[in-house]
């Protein structure tokens, strides 16, 4: 397992485990139009990396609060993800956050990118 922090803010720190062909990004913080460019910047990076990870992972459970720049970022990559064959799952989607997710409509694409795992 390769652990690599990524980025981070006064309030926001995202870190990137490899851990084999499978890549797991961690998120803490607030998730908004602020912080979503560095969540795209590392997506993107990790979706161009050679080889490209079996699955990449993002666990929500450090997410305090989520704007709709967050969940535009997210789906972006999940369409990248699916383009290059990459399963795309969140994981520790709760409260608030899972709400936000469910109101838009949006939890249901992520339900469906196969990751067998749990998106609450």
């Amino acid at each position: 397992m390769k652990r690599v922090p990524v980025g981070s803010s006064d309030s926001n720190l995202i870190t990137v485990d490899h851990r084999g062909s499978d890549a797991l990004v961690r998120l803490t913080g607030r998730i908004d139009v602020d912080s979503s460019p560095d969540l795209r910047d590392c997506l993107l990076a990790i979706l161009a990396e050679e080889p490209l990870p079996c699955a990449i992972t993002v666990d929500l459970a450090g997410v305090s609060y989520i704007e709709t720049s967050g969940i535009a970022t997210l789906i972006e990559a999940l369409r990248m993800a699916r383009h290059h064959q990459t399963i795309f799952c969140l994981q520790g989607l709760s409260g608030a956050a899972l709400r936000l997710f469910e109101v838009t409509g949006v939890l249901a694409l992520f339900e469906a990118s196969d990751c067998g795992q749990k998106v609450s």
